[in-house]
């Protein structure tokens, strides 16, 4: 892994400031105890995973006022890169099994999803999604609660099963002021479990391990084109609703500098899309993808849609640009190890 050559270390809530950068990084603890973790595990597997079934999108911020630029992205710093990581044991398609459903409960007490993907780090176990998908920015402070990731979800299935998130670590700016050129998060998920028994818990390994990683780009130029990997439902203004959130769904356009209205961002970036917001929420843009290995550099994420041409159907998705501050919160989520919640080997 491409290290940056800051230390930046970061323990439980405490903000830690890099001296070089000025970057600032909080840890939002999620489930920081196994008998949490445990509980959050059954809560969303039991009774044939009825909890997943009957979660729905989140509809938060999922619509931004937007104008395509013709401008480019200046990078605040050297590019860097992290190379991807294959599954050991791949199935067959073209279609990431990175990418997956975070589901999590709302602030208004019941169950949504918004999408996420794995992500290259020192023990297989980080998930990147958008920054409002794992915090709360409708409470005063605090993570989302029982979040979980599943990754390759499809009709309510868990093919290579239920990651209980640990801990989220995000920008210090999108925790205090909620800006939104720092709305991602980075998520520590402890090793992957089904239920076995209506009480017994099954390890099944590391995250990366079973579905690979997507590499990371930061400070790049903007790529020609990005592909689009993510779970979108609802509808257009128009009220046509070409997507379910059923099933992992792709799309693929160029990018370009934004302007947003109703979301506070100052350097946003925009990808050709079609995808509705509610459910694409925290899709992975990423560049190089190969089909063969179905990996390749994650440089941006979903935070909200946007319609430029005011034809009533949503044609853009929009992301932060992938900078210095972006890299310093991964690189720090991305040495943090966490472990089981079970010792019963699957």
């Amino acid at each position: 892994m491409i290290a940056l050559g800051v230390g930046l270390s970061v323990l439980s809530s405490t903000v830690v400031t890099s001296p070089a950068q000025a970057a600032t990084v909080v840890a939002v603890p999620l489930a920081p105890a196994v008998a949490t973790a445990q509980e959050v595990a059954r809560f969303w597997l039991a009774d044939d995973a009825a909890n997943l079934r009957n979660a729905t999108p989140y509809a938060l911020r999922t619509v931004a006022g937007g104008e395509r630029l013709s401008t480019e992205i200046v990078p605040d710093g050297t590019p860097h890169s992290v190379p991807p990581v294959e599954a050991e044991n791949p199935v067959a398609g073209d279609l990431p099994m990175t990418s997956g459903k975070v589901f999590f409960i709302g602030g208004d007490g019941r169950p949504h999803w918004c999408t996420g993907t794995s992500v290259q780090s020192q023990y297989r176990n980080l998930v990147a999604t958008a920054g409002h998908c794992m915090l709360d920015t409708e409470a005063p402070a605090g993570g989302l609660g029982k979040w979980v990731f599943v990754p390759a979800y499809s009709e309510g299935a868990t093919p290579f099963g239920l990651y209980v998130g640990k801990q989220g670590i995000i920008h210090y700016d999108f925790d205090d002021i909620r800006d939104y050129d720092r709305d991602y998060a980075f998520v520590t998920v402890y090793s992957g479990v089904v239920l076995s028994s209506p009480d017994v818990l099954t390890n099944l390994g590391r995250l990366g391990d079973k579905v690979g990683c997507q590499g990371l780009a930061v400070n790049q130029p903007l790529p020609p084109t990005a592909d689009v990997f993510g779970y979108p439902a609802g509808t257009h203004p128009d009220g046509t609703g070409p997507y379910t959130g059923r099933t992992l769904e792709r799309s693929a356009g160029s990018t370009f500098a934004t302007k947003t209205t109703g979301l506070p961002a100052d350097r946003p970036v925009g990808v050709d899309s079609p995808f509705t917001g509610e459910g694409s929420l925290g899709s992975a843009w990423v560049t190089g993808y190969a089909s063969d290995t179905r990996t390749g550099y994650l440089n941006g994420l979903t935070i909200s849609v946007a319609d430029t041409d005011g034809d009533n159907r949503y044609d853009t998705g929009i992301s932060p640009y992938f900078d210095t501050e972006l890299f310093l919160v991964y690189r720090d989520a991305a040495h943090r190890w966490t472990g089981s919640i079970t010792y019963i080997s699957g």
